[in-house]
């Protein structure tokens, strides 16, 4: 299946966003926002969120500064 994650194009076996997510990041999952197809997904429905062929997967992180 090819998604977009972040600009770039991925090709995925899987269609969860959590297995996705936990290959890409591993543990690294605190002060992120994940947006699919530009709708923001709350991180408790990221391990029942089902991916979809052509899915525009954008990942956020929270940055500290001033």
């Amino acid at each position: 299946m090819k998604i977009t994650v972040n600009n770039e194009i991925k090709i995925i076996s899987n269609s969860s966003l959590h297995v996705l997510l936990e290959s890409l990041l591993g543990e690294k999952t605190k002060g992120i926002a994940i947006a699919i197809n530009q709708n923001i997904i709350q991180k408790n429905n990221w391990s029942t969120t089902s991916l979809k062929e052509g899915d525009a997967i954008l990942i956020i992180k929270a940055t500290q500064g001033g």
